[in-house]
């Protein structure tokens, strides 16, 4: 049985789900076919993407990261290269999610899949019209999961979420987050919060809800505060290798400036086409399978 788990978004990248543009996007002609109605800011250049995919992924290497890579599957998509959103991995196994976007819905079935194949077992899978995405799924500590309410999780992800994890000791907390840019828009939890250490986190407060940063302040969690003119630029996103070792994506001066007097080591990475044009970022690259 492949190894996996780890409730935490923090601790060594052991080993990591990636997705190859060539295995997304296919080419440049699906591309060009599909990027409008995902609502991606501009049609990524295929042969640019595929290079930086490859530079991303012998940085995970670099970090320590064993990489495992989805096939093509025809039930998804260009957005399936944001392996992160599928599912949840949990210490018991995996739980399959039910996207909150509609042209993503096969990407659960198609994860599910690979993962059986890699030896890796379901715990469970959100059903009926329940929708929840990973994006909006971040662990505090071992027993604690945050959940963002957004457009693409709903009340009853939630619940089926904590019937899933409450034998395993885990609670969950809801948090709802605001409009924003609208249902057509992506703005999920980790739009405005990475963990990158036990106790500390990178944050855009503006869009936070009061309760959250009432909990991390509880934890001890301190924070290094997002500018305004960076969060369109995703320096929200920010991967942890280990705690204080994390991947951003270039240009993000600021946060990175933060992040270095926060005491973190920081990777900047190239990622235009693979992320910035699909509004995704290293941590929606990778989805962790085991970390410890």
């Amino acid at each position: 049985m492949s190894a996996f788990g780890g409730h935490s978004m923090v601790a060594p990248l052991r080993r990591v789900i990636v997705k190859r543009p060539e295995a997304a996007f296919r080419d440049q002609a699906r591309i060009e076919a599909e990027w409008q109605a995902l609502n991606y800011l501009a049609p990524p250049d295929f042969g640019r993407a595929a290079g930086e995919h490859t530079r991303f992924v012998e940085m995970l290497e670099e970090g320590g990261a064993e990489v495992l890579y989805l096939p093509p599957d025809d039930r998804t998509g260009l957005d399936s290269i944001y392996t992160h959103d599928p599912a949840l991995i949990t210490e018991r196994g995996v739980v399959l999610l039910r996207m909150g976007k509609p042209a993503r819905r096969g990407e659960p079935d198609a994860m599910g899949d690979a993962l059986r194949a890699w030896g890796v077992p379901i715990l469970g899978q959100l059903s009926g019209d329940a929708t929840a995405e990973g994006g909006d799924l971040v662990w505090l500590d071992g027993h604690t999961l945050l959940a963002g309410r957004t457009y693409r999780t709903n009340d009853a992800g939630v619940t089926q979420l904590r019937g899933l994890l409450s034998p395993l000791g885990v609670t969950v907390h809801e948090f709802p987050l605001p409009h924003w840019n609208g249902p057509g828009d992506v703005l999920h939890l980790m739009s405005v919060i990475s963990l990158i250490a036990d106790d500390l986190a990178v944050v855009y407060p503006r869009l936070m809800p009061v309760t959250l940063i009432e909990m991390l302040s509880e934890h001890g969690v301190r924070t290094v505060i997002v500018p305004d003119e960076e969060y369109a630029t995703l320096a929200c996103n920010v991967l942890a290798l280990a705690p204080r070792r994390v991947m951003i994506k270039q240009g993000n001066r600021e946060t990175v400036r933060g992040l270095r007097a926060a005491g973190c080591e920081v990777w900047e990475f190239s990622g235009e086409e693979i992320g910035f044009k699909g509004s995704g970022g290293p941590t929606c690259l990778t989805r962790p399978l085991w970390r410890g």
